[in-house]
């Protein structure tokens, strides 16, 4: 009689499902990653352009919020199916590149110091909570990806980072109005600029230990 050895068979089975599987899920990452990267890429045009118009300090700082997680969607997708190093190394370059957004606000919070005029409230208001509606959808698209790896562990943390810019944002809004102050405006662009540096602090210290413990 001929046994069958169905247990070796089995394995390889079970193998083949779990990388089926784990390719599914990194499609279902880059699809997303490109949504939020293309809606990232039109908001920060949107909103960069109503701060200017608005003379809005805060409005600006959430429009280089929006560039930067634009970039870092760029890095997730990018190191999405890469080495662990290279995710480490992408995850670096995020942490980075949120540190020089966090001092640019800061450089343009000096700049609206100079002239002391305060925005104009009712386009904060509008361009503001439709940031914060893109912001919102963004996170709820990635929030279930946030366990996988710091590669995007690193991008729910800056959409999080969004969500509470936004409202900042509106909070500075309705403050302009009742004042006529330019202070809220300079206190929320302030307030993003630290939200930046610890944003930026958190994901260096933790992808400056894996980068140098995996091998290249």
């Amino acid at each position: 009689m001929i046994h069958l050895r169905r247990y070796p068979v089995a394995d390889c089975c079970a193998s083949k499902g779990s990388e089926l599987e784990r390719l599914a899920r990194q499609a279902e990452q880059r699809r997303v990653l490109v949504l939020v990267l293309a809606l990232n890429a039109a908001m920060f045009l949107v909103e960069f352009t109503a701060g200017l118009i608005a003379g809005s300090a805060a409005l600006m700082a959430d429009s280089a919020d929006m560039f930067g997680d634009a970039s870092v969607y760029a890095l997730s997708l990018y190191a999405l199916d890469r080495s662990d190093r290279w995710k480490a190394g992408a995850a670096m370059a995020k942490g980075l590149f949120i540190l020089g957004l966090g001092l640019a606000v800061l450089i343009e919070i000096g700049v609206r110091l100079q002239t002391g005029v305060p925005p104009r409230s009712t386009l904060m208001l509008l361009f503001g909570g439709l940031a914060l509606v893109v912001n919102l959808f963004c996170l709820r698209l990635i929030w279930r990806f946030r366990s996988l790896d710091m590669n995007m562990s690193s991008a729910v943390e800056c959409s999080r980072n969004d969500v509470i810019a936004n409202s900042g944002v509106l909070l500075a809004a309705g403050a302009v109005a009742v004042t006529g102050s330019f202070w809220p405006d300079i206190i929320v662009a302030s307030v993003i600029a630290v939200l930046f540096l610890r944003s930026a602090t958190r994901v260096i210290a933790e992808a400056w230990p894996a980068l140098r413990r995996v091998p290249g």
